[in-house]
């Protein structure tokens, strides 16, 4: 019977996602994600060499995922209160995607996956903002890519500072999620006109 390697490759993936995103790529342990994957753990080496690559891989594998589900063209651009309400919404159904970039931050900050795509995918979204500007969607005040670098920040910070929300805005954190949206969504167009 031939094997499925990519199969056996995406459970992997998959079982290293809330490994990583629950304990970070220190505290995760090969062994439970090969358990979780039901897979032999020395899978893991065979095809992503180490745990630091298999988190490699798995950030690379998560970024594809919201780029596609949250893509943002020159005319999405000027609405970016519509755009960070779309990235507010893809955290909320994806938690563990801002763990694992926050988990990313504070042990690789010198060595990130994937670096040269995620620059030109940014890049490209730092372009339709500025483009936006020009058109006269957005304001001007503050640069197209500290305006973007803000608009992620902002959206990131409801699920990676829930603590700060809370005692900062414990209105908008009682009334729930959809308040939250709301007040983000309100925010960023402030800040974008």
């Amino acid at each position: 019977m031939a094997w499925d390697t990519a199969r056996t490759k995406q459970l992997l993936l998959d079982a290293a996602v809330e490994e990583f995103a629950e304990h970070g790529p220190e505290g995760a342990r090969v062994a439970r994600i090969a358990q979780r994957a039901g897979i032999n753990k020395e899978r893991i080496y065979q095809y992503f060499g180490s745990k630091d690559k298999l988190f490699a891989a798995v950030l690379e594998s998560e970024l594809k995922k919201i780029a596609a589900a949250v893509p943002m063209t020159s005319e999405q651009a000027a609405d970016l209160g519509d755009y960070a309400g779309r990235v507010f919404d893809y955290h909320r159904a994806h938690p563990h995607f801002v763990r694992l970039l926050a988990w990313e931050g504070l042990l690789y900050e010198d060595r990130i996956a994937a670096e040269g795509e995620r620059t030109d995918h940014y890049a490209e979204k730092i372009a339709a903002v500025a483009q936006a500007q020009k058109n006269g969607s957005l304001g001007d005040a503050v640069g197209p890519a500290e305006l973007m670098h803000a608009v992620i920040a902002l959206s990131a910070s409801w699920f990676t500072l829930p603590q700060l929300a809370r005692i900062l805005m414990s209105a908008a954190t009682e009334k729930g999620p959809d308040a939250q949206r709301e007040t983000l969504v309100s925010v960023v167009r402030q800040l974008s006109s």
